[in-house]
Parts: C-alpha cells; structure tokens; sequence
C-alpha cells in the first residue's frame, strides 16, 4: 500500500515522494482501522513540527480523511464496522491520509451523514473546524456584532462568512482577484461589503470605518499580516498598523501571523480600545486533549451544518489519487488553494 510523504529539503525545498507503508496488524484497544474514499491536500507545516519536536524524515500527507471504518479494536465505543466517517489526523500520524487503509484513536473521527459527499466531508472539516475556533472560542461573536474576513473567497475564508451569517453577524470581506469579487457578491446569505483589495482598488480601513459609521469592526480574521513595507507580492496582505485602527472598541482581532509582532505603541492602541488579540491554531485540538469533548461536538456540528446546507463551500474539482503528488507540490507553493483526492 502506497501513501505520500515529503521530505523538506536543505535549502528549504520540499519533496514528495510515494513509498510503500505497512497498515498494523493489530490495532490498539480504542483504535478504528478506515478505509479512505477521500483526503484533503493542504499545506505542510514543517516548522510547526520542529516547534511540538514531531520532526520525521518522511512527514506524511493528507490529514484530513472521510471514509468507511473496517475494523474497531475490543473497546471502541463511538463505531462500528461500515459507519460511515471523516477526522483529522493527528500531527504524530504516521501513515499518510492518502494510503488506502489507515489506523487511527476513535477520538479523532466523527460520523459522516449520509447525505454529505466523501468529497465536500474532506474538504470541509478542517476549514469548518478553523471557522469555529476563530469566531466561537477565541472572538466570541454575537449577534448583531460586524465582522472583517480578509480573503472572504478562500476555503477557509467563505465558512467563516457562511457561520458569521448564520449567527446574525454582519460580515465585510475582502477581495483578492475580480473572480473572487463576483463570487463573494453572488453568494447568498450576502455578504454586507466586499472589499477590493487587488491593485489598491479600495482604501481597507476607510471601508470599514464608512459601514460601520467611524465606529470599526467588532471581529477581524486575518489571512496574513504585512509587518513592514513588504514586497509586492504581499501588497494583498494589509499592514498590522491598519488592522489596528479599524478595530472597534472591546474589539477582537484573530490572527493567522504567527510571527506577529506588536510594538509598545501598538500594545498602547489595544489597551486605549480595550481590545484584544488571539492566535489561530486550529492544531491544538489534537495536540493536546484538554478540550477533547468540545473539539468532537465542534466536528460533528460542522458536519450538521454541511448537512443542512449551512455551509456551502467553494471547491475546486477534485484529483484523482494518481494526480496527487503534482497537486500536492502545487499546494505546497501555494500556486493554488486546497485540493481534494478521491478515490475512483
């Protein structure tokens, strides 16, 4: 059985190779063996790993799975054989999403509705758990609040907006390409504001302040950060100083930067604004397992809400397994968004 790993290079490079893997004969006591119908392709984050001392030689890829469950060890609870599943696993995995079969702890999957494609379930859980972390546990949103999603048109981005509106929050975002400005005018529940942001269409903060009255945005969900006058490459990416002043009063900005750095002047302006900061990593649920109840009901209702048409996600279509490594290398550069392989 074959799966796909990648090996950072000296320099920086990245390469992926397919090499064969064993599937364990016998599984663990809370153990589910899956057979994978589909997998997620998204970006490795190598120096994640070297921070938790997860570094491996061959760091597989493909975290995010939905498939059919084969085999429950003696004290699984929560499966049984032909359920239907889709999870995230866990940075320590050792097999790669895109094997055949893998093994993995019954805490790590939940139940996949019947009516959900493999597809939209692989694509889905990891965005739609990001969108939860970032506006339920750390922004606490409420109703009536406004909220800025920059790069709204992402797969991650469009979820954030889909659950802002579902819980009676305004939502603002920006726009990176005409196409994405089209999409994000098209999509229905409507987005109150779109910002174009390609080729200084738009003055980002005299939007916001214009919707919301001088008043700023109660929620900001960044998508990267400009420290300084970057290249222009990252002229997409606003300055930090701008996310500051457009932030309202009691305001809460997520960041994705986690390489922010805020000067004493910038600390000053949250503490005159009584505003806070928070930093999006949507890995600690696995990392560590303090909230694991929360982080299952949080998949779960992630699948509900695909279910139920809540989300309705931008996909792209999917790849087959044998175009996964060129996909993959793709993803990786960041030459396109995430890519979803299944299996014919």
């Amino acid at each position: 059985m074959k799966g796909l790993y990648c090996k950072p290079g000296d320099q920086g490079d990245v390469k992926f190779v397919s090499q064969e893997t064993n599937v364990p004969t016998n599984i663990g006591d809370h153990q589910v063996k899956v057979q994978v119908k589909s997998c997620a392709l998204s970006p490795v984050d190598f120096k994640l790993y070297e921070d938790l001392k997860l570094e491996k030689e061959h760091v597989p890829v493909g975290r995010e799975i939905a498939g059919v469950v084969l085999q429950v060890g003696p004290k699984v609870s929560f499966f049984q054989p032909d359920d239907e599943v889709v999870g995230i696993l866990p940075l320590e995995a050792e097999q790669s999403g895109l094997c055949s079969v893998v093994v993995t702890d019954e805490y790590n999957l939940v139940q996949k509705p019947e009516k959900v494609s493999w597809f939209e379930a692989a694509a889905v859980i990891k965005d739609g758990l990001r969108a939860y972390t970032a506006l339920h546990t750390l922004a606490r949103m409420a109703a009536g609040q406004t909220v800025l999603v920059l790069d709204g048109a992402g797969p991650f981005g469009v979820l954030a907006i889909q659950l802002a509106n579902y819980h009676g929050v305004k939502v603002l975002a920006t726009a990176l390409s005409p196409e994405d400005q089209k999409f994000l005018e098209e999509l229905r529940p409507s987005v109150a504001r779109v910002i174009r942001v390609w080729g200084s269409k738009e003055d980002l903060v005299d939007s916001c302040l214009e919707e919301t009255g001088g008043l700023g945005v109660d929620i900001i969900i960044d998508s990267g950060v400009r420290l300084y006058e970057e290249p222009e490459a990252q002229r997409h990416c606003p300055h930090k100083h701008d996310l500051l002043t457009l932030l309202s009063v009691g305001g809460h900005w997520v960041t994705t930067e986690q390489h922010l750095q805020l000067d004493p002047p910038d600390s000053h302006i949250l503490f005159l604004k009584a505003a806070s900061l928070s930093f999006l990593n949507d890995e600690v649920w696995t990392t560590s397992r303090a909230k694991q109840g929360r982080y299952l009901h949080i998949l779960k209702d992630v699948m509900d809400k695909l279910c139920t048409g809540t989300f309705r996600p931008q996909l792209e279509d999917p790849v087959p397994l044998y175009e996964a490594t060129v996909s993959m290398e793709m993803v990786q550069r960041k030459q396109t968004r995430k890519r979803i392989a299944v299996k014919l």
